[in-house]
């Protein structure tokens, strides 16, 4: 096994592979979720869009149990494996059954039946997710207590979960061009299944957890919870990262809906998605450089004003403006790369203060507070996308009203500016920064 860094060393590129390595599966099979379930079930399970809104809402209420259960009992977990390897390996077969479930329908349904399949499969997929990226998160942060190694780390999570996320754009070409979508989805969740359990296993096996930190968790759910609210650098971030995540879920969820009824351009999809997610990629390791030069904060607000910027100009997309959403979705991409890096990296350090005020390690419970937040604010845009396609008169596979283009380019485009400006202006009273930490780490040694 790779042994974990200490405080004044660096983690070692093996290190950073075999502990990072299951996020391309794992990255794969949220974004082709979020990208394009929404359309697979509209236009080709015939599912209406109010219907699809309601079941990722369900689900969020779903997430508000099991993500603080996964985060409490991860903390309190105490295997001779460790506290976050255990779940993770559980979770395996059940990210791969419930993803096939996702895209397979053994029998030809109903549309009413349909809506009960899906419903069941997306509520054991996030739930299986939850098992998952919990404790693979919360292990993340314990990889190295040193300020700027966080922020390689999952600097580094960010670059392979991407990396997913282009493989989940061709097998979403896939079901577009194919005669069979149906068929198409099967074949593909079942190779990213399995895949994606082996990658966990191998991590498993590979990543060593940190003795000093097992048996630390915290007896008490409620006292472990309600430290993270009495802690007000993780109250503002948390807020910080629900606002942002609001308007960042719009670019899986609406993007094929621009491109095939805004641009008239579907067959550019996946060119406009691989658009962002290319700079997106290669832009974190300049992300982390500017980093420690300016801070982790600072670097985050840019690229939260880039980003923010990319998406206000998709308000004045029309008919064959190719090269104009490209030049967005490339500026988007650019400050894309860094908040995922940035953001957990700060979470990281924000657990040290709490420790150095209660004297526990609560990753789990944190990580919890971080994924229920992500996934709240991913099943509210759903639901509004859901609701006011609806409402606007949308109707798929056809030539939409003017009214209906409309609540598309304000979803795209002006909801997510506002939520960037928003987030941005509330990070900027954020205080833990570099030497902040240092005195910390200081005095918990």
């Amino acid at each position: 096994m790779n042994k974990i860094a200490k405080s004044n060393e660096t983690i070692s590129v093996v290190s950073l592979i075999d502990y990072n390595v299951p996020t391309i599966g794992v990255g794969f099979m949220f974004f082709l979720v979020s990208l394009y379930l929404m359309k697979f079930a509209t236009d080709i399970l015939l599912i209406s869009p109010v219907m699809m809104g309601f079941i990722f809402g369900l689900s969020r209420i779903w997430d508000a149990i099991t993500d603080p259960l996964a985060g409490y009992l991860s903390d309190r977990t105490n295997f001779s494996m460790g506290r976050r390897r255990p779940w993770m390996i559980v979770s395996a077969p059940f990210i791969c059954f419930s993803f096939l479930m996702i895209w397979y329908q053994p029998v030809e349904l109903s549309v009413g039946f349909a809506s009960l399949w899906i419903a069941v499969a997306v509520l054991l997929f996030y739930s299986s997710m939850t098992a998952f990226n919990v404790p693979h998160h919360s292990l993340g942060a314990e990889l190295s207590p040193n300020y700027h190694e966080r922020t390689k780390v999952f600097g580094v999570r960010h670059m392979v979960w991407n990396c997913g996320s282009l493989l989940a754009l061709l097998a979403m070409h896939q079901l577009i061009v194919g005669n069979n979508p149906k068929k198409d989805a099967f074949d593909i969740a079942l190779v990213a299944g399995l895949i994606t359990s082996a990658l966990i296993i191998w991590t498993v096996f590979r990543t060593q957890e940190r003795e000093e930190y097992q048996g630390r968790g915290e007896k008490n759910p409620i006292i472990a919870f309600s430290d993270v609210l009495k802690n007000k650098h993780a109250v503002l971030l948390l807020v910080v990262f629900f606002i942002e995540n609001l308007g960042f879920a719009t670019i899986g969820i609406l993007t094929p809906y621009v491109a095939e009824y805004i641009v008239l351009r579907p067959d550019r999809t996946a060119i406009y998605i691989f658009t962002y997610l290319i700079p997106c990629i290669l832009s974190v390791p300049l992300w982390i450089a500017v980093s420690k030069r300016i801070g982790k904060k600072k670097t985050w607000l840019i690229s939260m004003g880039l980003t923010g910027f990319g998406f206000g100009g998709m308000f004045f997309l029309y008919p064959g403006a190719d090269a104009l959403i490209l030049t967005l979705a490339f500026l988007c991409g650019v400050g894309g790369g860094s908040g995922a890096a940035m953001a957990p990296s700060i979470q990281s350090d924000v657990i040290d203060y709490d420790e150095y005020l209660t004297g526990k390690r609560k990753e789990g419970t944190y990580f919890a507070s971080w994924n229920l937040v992500f996934k709240t604010a991913t099943g509210i845009t759903f639901m509004i996308t859901g609701f006011v396609l609806g409402a606007s008169g949308f109707v798929p596979n056809q030539d939409q009203t003017e009214t209906a283009k409309f609540a598309i380019l304000v979803l795209y485009a002006l909801f997510p500016f506002f939520c960037y400006l928003i987030g941005g202006l509330i990070l900027t009273r954020f205080s833990l920064n570099e030497s902040a930490h240092q005195k910390i780490r200081q005095a918990l040694s």
